[in-house]
């Protein structure tokens, strides 16, 4: 349980280095929402 808290804890701190803002991450989400939209939408 423990190792699966750390990689979850990793994996989220390595996506929020990614996005530098909290408004970034926002649009992040957004567009990955937009695509699978579009692809549902197919």
């Amino acid at each position: 349980m423990k190792k699966i808290a750390t990689l979850t804890l990793m994996f989220l701190m390595l996506g929020l280095t990614a996005c530098n803002t909290v408004s970034g991450m926002g649009k992040d989400i957004k567009k990955g929402g937009e695509a699978i939209e579009k692809a549902a939408n197919k």
